[in-house]
């Protein structure tokens, strides 16, 4: 049975609940559930480890369908930093992904923009570039006194 907006909206209460639905839609190929989790606005936008930017809701959905056809995209998101101001939320994350068939994982930067909405909080925009096993090691500068 489909959810009311209500009972989405409160299943999407905290950008985090959006991103856990987000990564275990991906892992289960649900494209249907993948897309209900992104604002109902044509500017959003998706950019694929090497890809173009694909720009609004028919283009992204198209794109993970192409994804989804291979099989559900076992990936895992860790180290996730959050920097979260009011309505917008932005969580960079580093993202451990196991190829289709393959016991070699590999590793992917990603960005994901969450906007809280009347619907609660949706995705805006999820950009991933291609990683290394180098960035487990985060570099982090230590910002040391300010005099």
């Amino acid at each position: 049975m489909p959810r009311s907006a209500a009972q989405t909206a409160a299943l999407l209460a905290s950008p985090d609940d959006t991103e856990a639905q987000f990564y275990e839609a991906l892992q289960h190929a649900d494209l249907d559930h993948l897309m209900a989790l992104w604002a109902d606005d044509e500017e959003v936008a998706c950019v694929h480890p090497g890809g173009p930017r694909i720009v609004g809701l028919a283009a992204i959905r198209a794109a993970f369908e192409a994804v989804f056809q291979r099989g559900a995209v076992s990936v895992h998101p860790e180290r996730v930093r959050r920097l979260h101001s009011g309505d917008c939320a932005i969580h960079h994350v580093l993202e451990r992904v196991q190829l289709h068939g393959e016991a070699q994982q590999s590793w992917v930067i990603a960005t994901n923009v969450y906007l809280k909405t009347a619907l609660g909080w949706r995705l805006v925009l999820h950009h991933a570039s291609p990683g290394s096993a180098g960035d487990v090691q985060e570099l982090v500068a230590d910002a040391g006194t300010l005099h």
